[in-house]
Parts: structure tokens; C-alpha cells; sequence
């Protein structure tokens, strides 16, 4: 620590990414003085720079990959792809720069200043600053937000020192296209990176401990998607764990646990996705009065206020669901209520989008949370396959699903598995956030032939017999 004064600031944002930059931003806006700390030489954070939108550019290309091949069935071939995988990380590369270049532009137009510095709690209005070069400095602040985000868990029987063991920011540099693959872990995380690169030519092998892939989703959206992978992966082994990893020349070697699994299995590369972890140890938290679970995460009341009244937590570290759109919610929140605004967290439905192929997304109440808490609700599902649209894709596996109040005929929830599921259920999101009904829905007009209209014939369902869906009356 250097002997010269320390810094005074109005308010100081730790963490750049999808819940820091917009808290940053709106402070800005309302003309608060704002100093926003990154560790990362860019803005954006995981999921600009090793997440979301590095993942979705290479699943752009894994898409087209298989379109090209499945075109065949509709008259149309194609030679068979080459894959130049030094343009493929160039092209990735340069949308997460116009990206992080973005933010850069906006921070200097909104008069916000962007540190590069490891931020660590001296106590509850001060921080430790240490820069790349090693230089450290002493920050002091009225009010502080910690948006620090969240990291993979390595568990310690996987942990092993080898190049050829990664997790998903190794996934995204696409070291290589190794020629077998093991994918550890089920959830969106391992799905979707192991579709990427089973699509440029991987033969892929996912394990998963529990009797399902994607935990989280009703059984019924996931059937469509698991039935899709399992054709493009080599296999899929459930209720199936990996005891242990060893580092041989030929391969790692997976020790895999699960019942007529054949183990060892020697695999090229080994992608480890089980979870991530919040970003809250070792920030100099136990200087303060902020309070963390078990798990590691900060508690928040519904304004975003920890136990410490001089801090804000928001995004990863303050809780699940771990999703990008969430923190920026939080942030807005947490400055209304700084601004002394009536603001509160109050949403109930958060979308959840899985970005393979097909997409999954859902929100609101799920089917398995309704039976799980025994509430009455009516569920009306709408196939696919009746849709015109979908048939002019050649993508008929796909559903729609709404979950009604019976009484109200509210909307609770809906989940969507398809083509472009994740821009559908946006139109889901706002129908359970300002509590529609299945007549709002189901009278409210829709292009024609869209997805979309899917929605609107599902809501029909409530009443009786959607029109390209007939359901003889009980």
C-alpha cells in the first residue's frame, strides 16, 4: 500500500459484467459520481467475455453445421463443412470486442471510471485496489455494490493438473476438436458447449448424476431436446457419476460409475461442468458487516441491501437463478432504492433459456413445482407438429405449454422447447408478469404462420379445442 491519501469516492461498483456495468450506468445517469472495478482488461465480465456471448456465436455456427447436413431431407446437399477453427475463434473473438469496446465507449460517454484492479474490503467504506502491475491503493466509498459474479466448480477427484481437463472458459478458446469427448455434468452449461462441439466433429459422451439432463425443466420439455442430442451425441449415461480422472498419454481415462456403463473410458479432452460457484471468498468480506450463506452467497434483502448498510450486492454473488438478466433487474433496484425510491426485486418470472438445439425456455411456475407444492393448476399443451410454421422448418418436436390458475385463468407459467424458444418466451415473461389470462393470450392476434401463433393456440386450449388441435370434449 503506497503512503499517499486515499481516494474518496460517492459510490464504487466491484465486478463489470451483466449486473455491474448497468448499475454503473444508472448511477451515472442519475447523475451519481461512480467508479467501476474490474480484475478483466475489457468490461462485460463472464458472460461477455467467457460465457454467454462467446457461447452463443459458436452455437450460431453449430446450428448452421447441422442445418447443412439435415438439408438433405428437403432436396438440398451440400458438401460436407470445413472447419478453419483459427477463423472460427477470430470471428467469436471480434463479436465479444465490438461488444466490450461497446461498454468502454458508453463508461466514457456517461463519465463513469473504469479501474483494472482486485478489489478486497479493508472494512465497510474502504477497499484495497491492486493493480495488474502489482501497485496497490486504498479506495474509500460511501456506498459500494459487489456484483463479483461466479466461477466453475472443479470438484477435488476431478481437479487434476492437465491441459486436456477443462472447464467451460478452456471450452470456449477451442483448444482443438478432439475426437472424443467427455462432457461432465447435464445442466445447460455442459449441453449446450458439448453440442458445439459435437457439431464440429466430437464424438461426445455426457455424464450425469441424476436420472434426468437439465434438473431444473419440466420432464416434458426436455423429452424433444434429449431425444435430438441423443442422436447427436455418442451417448448420454444418467443417474452416472466419474469416481476419478487420470492423466495418461494416450487420453484421460474416466473412471465413470453408473449401471451397464462400460469404464474405463479413455477420452481426448474432459469438459468439467457441474455448477458454478459464487465469487465471495477472499474479497475481505469478514471486514464487513455483510453476511453469507452456507454456499457462499451474499444475502440481499428485496432492495439489493446486505447486512452492512454501506454495501449492495447484486447478480451471481447475491443468489440464483445465476442468469445474466437477472443482475441487470438487480441493478436497476439497487439504485432506485439508493436513490430513495420505492424499488423492490418483486419479479416472478425470471426467463430461463437453454441455447441448444432445440432451445429450451421457460418461466413463471413449472408443472413440477406445482406438483412439488400440490397446487391446483391446469396444464394445455400444444405440439408442435400442428403448427404450420414448424412444419415449413421441418422442426415438429417442438411444444408449447402453458400453466393456468383454473379459477382466474391466469397465467402462471409457460415453457417452450423448439426453434427459437428463447426469443418466444419473452411474450411468456410478459404475460405472467402482468398477469394476463388465457383470453388475453388466446384473442390477442398473431402472425400467420408463425411460432408464435403456438402461444395463442395453446391459451386456446384452456377453453376447449385449439383450432389446429382437436380434443374431443370429456
Amino acid at each position: 500500500m503506497t503512503g499517499e491519501q486515499p481516494r474518496q469516492v460517492e459510490l464504487v461498483v466491484i465486478g463489470a459484467g451483466p449486473g455491474g456495468y448497468p448499475a454503473a450506468f444508472e448511477a451515472a445517469d442519475r447523475g451519481m459520481p461512480v467508479v467501476l472495478v474490474s480484475e478483466d482488461a475489457n468490461p462485460g465480465g463472464v458472460c461477455l467475455q467467457r460465457g454467454c456471448i462467446p457461447s452463443k456465436a459458436l452455437l450460431h455456427i453449430a446450428k448452421l453445421l447441422f442445418e447443412t447436413r439435415e438439408a438433405g431431407e428437403w432436396g438440398v446437399t451440400f458438401g460436407e463443412p470445413k472447419i478453419d477453427l483459427d477463423r472460427v475463434r477470430v470471428w467469436k473473438d471480434s463479436v465479444v470486442g465490438k461488444l466490450t469496446g461497446g461498454i468502454r465507449e458508453l463508461c466514457r460517454a456517461r463519465g463513469v471510471e473504469l479501474l483494472q484492479a482486485r478489489a478486497r474490503f479493508l472494512d465497510s467504506q474502504s477497499l484495497e485496489l491492486t493493480r495488474p502491475d502489482g501497485r496497490q491503493e486504498r479506495l474509500e466509498f460511501r456506498r459500494a455494490i459487489l456484483a463479483t459474479g461466479s466461477s466453475p466448480v472443479r470438484t477435488a477427484a476431478l481437479d487434476i493438473d492437465d491441459p486436456r481437463v477443462i472447464d467451460s472458459t478452456g471450452a470456449l478458446e477451442l483448444p482443438s476438436v478432439p475426437k472424443r469427448m467427455l462432457v461432465v455434468g447435464g445442466g445447460y452449461i455442459g449441453l449446450e458447449l458439448g453440442t458445439v462441439y459435437a457439431a464440429f466433429g466430437s464424438r461426445v459422451t455426457v455424464v450425469e448424476m441424476l436420472p434426468g439432463l437439465l434438473a431444473g425443466a419440466d420432464r416434458d420439455l426436455v423429452r424433444p431436446l434429449a431425444k435430438r442430442l441423443g442422436k447427436i451425441f455418442e451417448a448420454i449415461h444418467l443417474k452416472t457419476t466419474v469416481k476419478s480422472l487420470a492423466a495418461k498419454r494416450d487420453g484421460i481415462v474416466a473412471e465413470l460409475d453408473g449401471e451397464n456403463v462400460p469404464s474405463p473410458q479413455t477420452f481426448d479432452m474432459v469438459l468439467i461442468a457441474v455448477g458454478r460457484r459464487p465469487n465471495s471468498a477472499q474479497i475481505g468480506l469478514e471486514n464487513t458487516k455483510v453476511e453469507v450463506d452456507p454456499r457462499g452467497f451474499v444475502r440481499v434483502d428485496k432492495q439489493q441491501r446486505t447486512a452492512d448498510p454501506s454495501i449492495w450486492a447484486i447478480g451471481d454473488v447475491a443468489g440464483e437463478p445465476m442468469l445474466a438478466h437477472k443482475a441487470t433487474r438487480e441493478a436497476k433496484v439497487a439504485i432506485q432504492a439508493m436513490a430513495g425510491e420505492p424499488a423492490e426485486f418483486d419479479n416472478i418470472a425470471i426467463p430461463a433459456v437453454v441455447f441448444t438445439d432445440p432451445e429450451l425456455a421457460w418461466c413463471g411456475l413449472t408443472e413440477t413445482e406445482a406438483k412439488q407444492s400440490r397446487r391446483n393448476v391446469k396444464v394445455v399443451r400444444f405440439p408442435w407438429a400442428a403448427s404450420g410454421r414448424a412444419q415449413t422448418l421441418g422442426r415438429t418436436e417442438g411444444l408449447t405449454k402453458l400453466i393456468f390458475d383454473p379459477e382466474t385463468e391466469r397465467v402462471l407459467g409457460v415453457g417452450i422447447v423448439g426453434p427459437g424458444a428463447g426469443e418466444l418466451i419473452g411474450e411468456g415473461v410478459l404475460a405472467v408478469e402482468t398477469a394476463a389470462v388465457a383470453r388475453d393470450l388466446m384473442e390477442s392476434i398473431h402472425a400467420h404462420p408463425t411460432l408464435a401463433e403456438t402461444i395463442m393456440e395453446a391459451a386456446e386450449g384452456f377453453h376447449g379445442s385449439a383450432t389446429h388441435l382437436y380434443r374431443p370434449r370429456k
